[in-house]
């Protein structure tokens, strides 16, 4: 019991949640968890500092009733602690565990899906030749409203392209 308690004690709660990225439905349950860690911790440690054998010779040379004294040492020598099924409880741990690892679980699968599509961008952004380098015709195949856009402009007889003057000046002097 000694090492479950130095391990439980060494568990870094602040760590857990943003270095497994949990948000949402599955941060909320860690966090109820912990504080229910914490009460049940808080409890023990009160328990365990209490003084756990009544010295009734004490009682005896201080009290002069000594049926009262007699009565409560036949009590509590015959005091037998109640037992808990903690099966239930195990039960419950163990549906949160198991809920939590299927919510990690699908959180890595989106995660990893992003991922995977991060690194297709940055791999055609890498391979991507530089706009310099492209031809009209390369320019229209891959984007061919530009090319219909051009021409709808040339048959209405505007050769410029509007707003082009407000946004980057005038060349003519030039």
């Amino acid at each position: 019991m000694a090492v479950g308690r130095s391990a439980a004690s060494k568990v870094d709660w602040s760590k857990i949640g943003t270095s497994l990225g949990l948000k949402g439905q599955t941060a909320a349950a860690l966090a109820s968890f912990k504080k229910r860690n914490d009460d049940a911790r808080r409890k023990v440690q009160l328990l365990s500092d209490s003084p756990q054998t009544v010295d009734f010779a004490s009682y005896r040379s201080q009290l002069k009733n000594q049926s009262v004294i007699e009565e409560i040492e036949k009590h509590f020598q015959s005091f037998k602690p109640a037992t808990y099924d903690v099966g239930r409880q195990i039960k419950a741990i163990e549906a949160f565990e198991a809920q939590a690892v299927k919510n990690a679980q699908e959180t890595k699968g989106l995660v990893d899906k992003e991922l995977e599509d991060l690194t297709k961008t940055l791999k055609n952004i890498e391979e991507a030749r530089p706009f310099e380098d492209l031809t009209v015709d390369e320019v229209v195949a891959a984007r061919p409203d530009i090319n219909e856009r051009t021409s709808q402009l040339v048959s209405k007889g505007r050769w410029g392209v509007p707003g082009y003057k407000e946004k980057f000046g005038d060349l003519s002097v030039l």
